[in-house]
């Protein structure tokens, strides 16, 4: 693991999906428009949960789409803590 964690500040989203776009495996749009953050490659869950604010793991081999999709975000929403 990359020591990284990533989660986004809703209060911030713009729901423009470009973190979707960017890193799939990551990022999630749900039916309140906004984006979310989920376990690399888990499966989106269909209801909103306390854990969707919370911050996620990112994989090694998905950081720099991780830092990419934080960089691109219009909303500047998208956090990401080193451990």
């Amino acid at each position: 693991m990359s020591g990284v964690k990533v989660w986004i500040d809703q209060d911030l989203c713009t729901g423009d999906g470009i973190c979707e776009e960017v890193a799939p495996a990551i990022f999630f749009g749900a039916e309140d428009g906004l984006y979310y953050v989920r376990e690399a490659n888990t499966e989106v869950p269909a209801e909103p949960t306390h854990s969707f604010h919370e911050p996620v793991d990112v994989p090694d081999n998905l950081l720099e789409a991780t830092i990419e999709a934080a960089e691109e975000c219009p909303g500047e929403c998208i956090f990401l803590d080193v451990d």
